[in-house]
């Protein structure tokens, strides 16, 4: 194990564990673009006495490359103050939260904002924002929108922020995904290892009923743009940015062996990060992972690798056999994954005047083109299913990334950059088969609907 001991994907440090990023432009507010960084995931509802909160040891960034290098030109940060108002008692409240002042709440959280540019220069954009409490039940919060509502801050030109939890939209079937790529919907074809031939079935949502705590900022397209402008050419390079996030914590920390706090000292020393959603869980080695969470997304050269030839695309053949025969014979390096994840697909091999292109280096990156404005119906398929304003433009709360990654690896996309190859058959019915129907959302800003309660968790 690296030095990096807080890297998520091995230690497993939550708080600072980047779990999904979303980036589009605005649905409901023309002329902004939507960034959403989710940290702690699966949490479950029924969290108490302890609940779920941003750690005050942690920087929390969200990072903007607008001239195509792998390095931020824009950052957003994030640090949080967490009290305790009522110190003789052990709850998180005494009785019921009304308001964000309620003399009730006992462990509040409070944080500050910070846009950075690519020249240091540093403006604080707001400080002392409250966050909401955590939905606990009915008697404790018995009007949880209304407390989200007023968590939600404007921070002056335009700029609006909200951090705190909210309800898990990414749906997956993990266990289906993990257990050798046994998808439920094409069950009846994994008869691998012979084992005995599997009925197909719907996926089963992972994430469904639990919680995650969200960082969310809707900021002005110019306030990200190169040059400060926003673009109009959907087929320029200079209309798209790269976007990821990271969750950083001081290089030092002595603990108090009476008192049990600490003092932290040091720069502070980058743990998580993440950009195309499933990139890190599974085109990085598994003992790369720590490293490649310290590292900016300039150096993704070093992991092109896995992009190129992806694990999992030489397995589908083994595990479905005969039903990937055209991509197990393809030999070229997925010069069609390289565009998606590391460079952006260029203009004209979707459409002439479509493009997510930043420039040559190669960078896992979420990579928006801030000329295309938001559809009027999208689709959770984004691309694949023609609607250009969808991953891997940006990602949409309600874009199946998870069917369109799992597509694009089993070759869906190959022919957009070589117009020799087919498709499989198979490709078609290739998902874990998870939608993301009944979803707790919002039609408007942060978009991520209310958290689940404690109380009333779905069975």
């Amino acid at each position: 194990m690296s030095s990096h001991r807080e890297a998520p994907e091995i230690a497993k440090d939550p708080v600072a564990d980047s779990t999904d990023l979303y980036a589009f432009v605005s649905p409901d507010a023309a002329g902004t673009v939507t960034m959403i960084a989710n940290y702690i995931p699966l949490e479950g509802p029924a969290a108490g006495p302890n609940f779920y909160e941003f750690g005050d040891d942690v920087l929390y960034e969200i990072h903007i490359d607008n001239n195509g290098d792998g390095f931020a030109d824009v950052s957003y940060q994030f640090s949080f103050n967490s009290i305790n108002s009522i110190p003789t008692t052990f709850l998180y409240n005494d009785g019921p939260i009304e308001s964000l002042n309620s003399p009730n709440w006992n462990r509040r959280q409070f944080y500050s904002v910070t846009r950075v540019s690519g020249n240091g220069r540093s403006q604080v954009l707001g400080k002392n924002l409250a966050c909401p409490p955590c939905n606990i039940g009915p008697l404790s919060t018995p009007d949880y929108p209304s407390l989200a509502s007023a968590a939600v801050h404007s921070i002056g030109n335009g700029r609006t922020v909200f951090a705190g939890q909210r309800a898990e939209a990414f749906f997956v079937d993990l266990g289906s995904i993990f257990d050798l790529g046994d998808l439920r919907p094409i069950a009846s074809l994994h008869n691998t290892f012979m084992l005995p031939q599997l009925q197909n079935a719907p996926g089963v949502n992972s994430t469904a009923n639990v919680n995650v705590h969200s960082i969310a900022i809707q900021v002005p397209i110019s306030d990200i743009a190169y040059g400060g402008t926003a673009p109009t050419n959907t087929a320029a390079t200079k209309s798209s940015v790269g976007i990821w996030t990271t969750a950083s914590r001081r290089k030092a920390k002595i603990i108090d062996s009476e008192g049990g706090s600490g003092i932290e000292s040091g720069p502070y020393v980058q743990v998580s990060r993440l950009g195309n959603p499933l990139f890190n869980e599974v085109l990085v080695p598994l003992a790369a992972k720590d490293k490649w969470n310290a590292q900016p997304p300039s150096g993704d050269k070093n992991y092109a690798g896995g992009v190129s030839n992806p694990e999992l695309a030489g397995l589908l053949n083994v595990l479905y056999p005969g039903a990937f025969t055209n991509l197990a014979a393809y030999k070229k390096p997925r010069a069609d994954l390289e565009a998606i994840l590391l460079t952006g697909i260029p203009a004209g091999v979707v459409a002439p005047s479509y493009s997510t292109f930043t420039g040559k280096t190669q960078a896992d990156m979420l990579r928006l083109n801030l000329a295309i404005p938001a559809a009027k119906t999208p689709s959770p398929m984004g691309i694949l299913g023609g609607d250009v304003a969808g991953y891997p433009n940006g990602r949409r709360v309600t874009d199946d990334v998870v069917t369109i990654e799992l597509q694009a690896i089993a070759g869906a996309t190959i022919s957009l950059v070589d117009k020799t190859y087919t498709p499989d058959a198979a490709i078609a019915d290739v998902s874990d088969g998870v939608t993301g129907a009944g979803l707790s959302l919002l039609t408007s800003f942060p978009y991520l609907g209310t958290p689940y309660s404690g109380y009333n968790v779905p069975a």
